[in-house]
């Protein structure tokens, strides 16, 4: 089937400098975007990692480690490094599983609902400032369009394809990251929420 930005070659721009295909621009707004937001999450000592999983628990307190990995793709040895740090840093508490006793429920703490709303807040202006380009009207059909290209790629919804792939780093290298998401946060006096 003949498309009229490829004839075997990927096409430039009228200009000639970039490549101007829908997969392309996905491409470098997807990192652009997750780039950016890396940036912002880090100013509360986080990675997108933590952001996510803060978010998947509040979604479903009580979900165990191997739900959440499950729904992420993650390996469950990868989430643990992750639980642990925000565990360490007061964000989220492991309990014992009424129902199984092998398994541990995750809730998030006052302190981890304080700081989702935090990452909340960073999200909702990383979206606004992305999307600054658009009108309401286009910013609605773009996410309808982008919506339905995820569906038909199979993506699994609100869960970020990243974390299939999260480097396999050491514990060690990591237990650095766990005393930063700790202190960083900490020292940011994140608010407890108010229940």
């Amino acid at each position: 089937m003949f498309h009229p930005l490829y004839d075997g070659e990927v096409a430039s721009n009228r200009s000639g400098d970039r490549p101007d295909g829908v997969a392309f621009l996905l491409a470098q707004l997807g990192h652009h975007a997750a780039t950016l937001f890396a940036e912002q999450v880090a100013t509360l000592g986080l990675t997108p990692a933590h952001a996510g999983i803060l978010r998947a628990i509040a979604a479903e307190p009580g979900r165990s480690q191997q739900a959440l990995s499950a729904q992420l793709g993650m390996l469950p040895s990868r989430v643990v490094v992750y639980v642990d740090e925000l565990e360490d840093g007061g964000f989220l508490e492991r309990r014992r599983n009424p129902g199984d006793r092998r398994l541990h429920a995750l809730h998030l703490t006052t302190s981890g609902k304080g700081l989702l709303r935090k990452v909340s807040g960073l999200a909702r202006q990383h979206e606004l400032r992305l999307t600054a380009a658009l009108d309401p009207e286009q910013c609605g059909v773009l996410r309808e369009l982008l919506i339905a290209v995820a569906n038909q790629q199979g993506l699994t919804p609100h869960v970020h394809p990243g974390y299939r792939t999260l480097g396999n780093a050491p514990r060690e290298r990591r237990a650095g990251h766990a005393s930063r998401v700790t202190s960083t946060t900490t020292s940011r006096s994140v608010a407890p929420s108010p229940e």
